[in-house]
């Protein structure tokens, strides 16, 4: 008998954690069909190198060499994270530098690598790039990889009301869009 209580404790246990891992995933669940819809419209781009439809839009991709499904997604996690009050130009922006990073010697040559680097961005420190991912970081990041670049090759963006490093301030300025400047 005492057998039989410890196993329906642990089955019970189980069923616990399967929920709870279900509650904590559905609200993601519900983004994915316009995330699965822009994913492959990329996916189709990189195969053909053909714009493809994805809605109303023409994507196709133009920069970088290593770009799939997944570094779509979190360059737009890394956008929301640290640009989504800021204007949509301002996005884009955000992606391009990161895009940008890729291609110089100085930094990794993957968008995953970039975004991981350690203290790189700090909303993958601080896990505001976890937050919930809107349609204009999607959009924005695939402008990004799709060529645009506000930005004007910037390779490194801060907000000069909150950043306290002077070597950063050495950095030249290339432009400054909504409360981001953007330096080489």
């Amino acid at each position: 008998m005492l057998q039989l209580k410890k196993e329906i404790g642990i089955l019970a246990g189980m069923l616990l954690m399967a929920l709870a891992l279900f509650l904590h995933l559905a609200p993601a669940a519900k983004k994915m069909p316009l995330l699965q819809e822009k994913q492959q419209a990329v996916i189709a781009a990189e195969e053909t190198n053909e714009p493809v439809s994805a809605g109303e839009r023409e994507i196709s991709v133009s920069r970088g060499d290593n770009i799939d499904r997944q570094s779509v997604y979190i360059l737009a996690q890394v956008i929301e994270g640290e640009a989504a009050d800021e204007p949509y130009e301002g996005k884009v922006a955000v992606g391009a530098v990161i895009i940008n990073r890729t291609q110089s010697p100085d930094f990794p040559h993957t968008i995953p690598g970039v975004i991981n680097q350690m203290g790189a961005f700090e909303s993958v420190s601080n896990g505001q790039s976890q937050r919930p991912l809107s349609s204009e970081s999607l959009n924005a990041a695939v402008d990004a990889m799709n060529g645009k670049d506000p930005s004007g090759g910037a390779l490194y963006f801060w907000n000069p009301s909150k950043s306290t490093s002077s070597w950063v301030w050495s950095r030249p300025v290339v432009t400054q869009i909504g409360r981001h400047v953007f330096a080489m």
